[in-house]
C-alpha cells in the first residue's frame, strides 16, 4: 500500500524546540545523553550494562512479583520478569496517567511503540532481550486531565471532589459513568465486551490504581 510522510515541522503542531531536537540541532546536544538512533543503542547498552549488578536486578524481580501477587500474569509476562534477572536483559519504559477508560488514543500508540522498539532492538541486537515496560503514573495530580474519555464525539466524564495522587482515589461515582457509557452503546458483541471489562476494572475494584492495572491486563 503507497505511503508518504509528513516532516514534523510541516504539521505545525510540534514547539520550534521540540523541532530543533528532532532535528538534532548542536544547540540542544548538551542537554541530553544519546539521539534515540537505531546505531546508538549499543553504545547506550554498554552503559547501562555497568550500571546495574544481579543485586540490583533481583531486588527489581522480588518487587514485580510482590506487585503482581494475586493477579493472573501472563506466561509472557513471567518470562519478561525472569529475563530481567540476567545482565543481558534491558527495559524499554514508556508511561502515562490514569487515564478513565484509557483516554487519548496516543496511549496504545505509545505501549505499541515501545513493543515494537523491543522487537527491533532484539532483531538488530540479537545477543540482548529487551523487555517493554508500562509505568503507571499513579502519583500525578491532574485529576481534571484524566477524568474522561471520548466516545462517538460525546465526552464521558468522572465527575466527583478529587485532590491528591490520583492513584488512590476510590471509585466513587464511576457506577453513574458506567450507565451513561453504556447507554451509548448498541446490542453487539463488541459492546458487550467493552461494558464487561469497564465493569470488571472500575466497578469491582478498590481504587484508580488496581482499576487500571486489571483494564491494562
Amino acid at each position: 500500500m503507497p505511503t508518504d510522510c509528513i516532516p514534523f515541522k510541516d504539521t505545525n503542531y510540534f514547539s520550534s524546540l521540540i523541532i530543533d531536537y528532532l532535528d538534532e540541532k548542536d544547540g540542544l546536544k548538551p542537554f541530553y545523553n544519546r539521539f534515540p538512533k537505531l546505531e546508538n543503542f549499543e553504545k547506550q547498552i554498554e552503559e547501562k550494562q555497568r550500571s546495574f549488578n544481579n543485586d540490583y536486578r533481583a531486588d527489581l524481580v522480588r518487587a514485580l512479583m510482590i506487585q503482581y501477587e494475586g493477579l493472573s500474569i501472563s506466561s509472557m509476562t513471567l518470562t519478561n520478569i525472569d529475563l530481567l534477572k540476567h545482565n543481558s536483559t534491558f527495559t524499554v519504559t514508556t508511561g502515562h496517567q490514569l487515564n478513565l477508560f484509557t483516554g487519548p488514543l496516543y496511549f496504545f500508540y505509545k505501549i505499541i511503540s515501545t513493543i515494537n522498539l523491543c522487537r527491533t532492538l532484539k532483531e538488530t541486537y540479537p545477543h540482548y532481550n529487551f523487555v517493554p515496560v508500562y509505568w503507571m503514573a499513579t502519583e500525578d495530580h491532574d485529576f481534571e486531565e484524566i477524568n474522561f474519555f471520548n466516545f462517538k464525539g460525546k465526552k464521558v466524564q468522572w465527575n466527583r471532589a478529587a485532590s491528591g495522587a490520583v492513584g488512590e482515589f476510590n471509585l466513587e461515582g464511576l457506577d453513574q459513568v458506567y450507565d451513561v457509557f453504556a447507554a451509548q452503546l448498541d446490542s453487539s458483541e463488541t459492546a458487550k465486551s467493552l461494558k464487561k471489562l469497564f465493569h470488571q476494572a472500575y466497578l469491582e475494584h478498590t481504587t484508580l490504581t488496581e482499576a487500571t492495572r486489571i483494564f491494562g491486563q
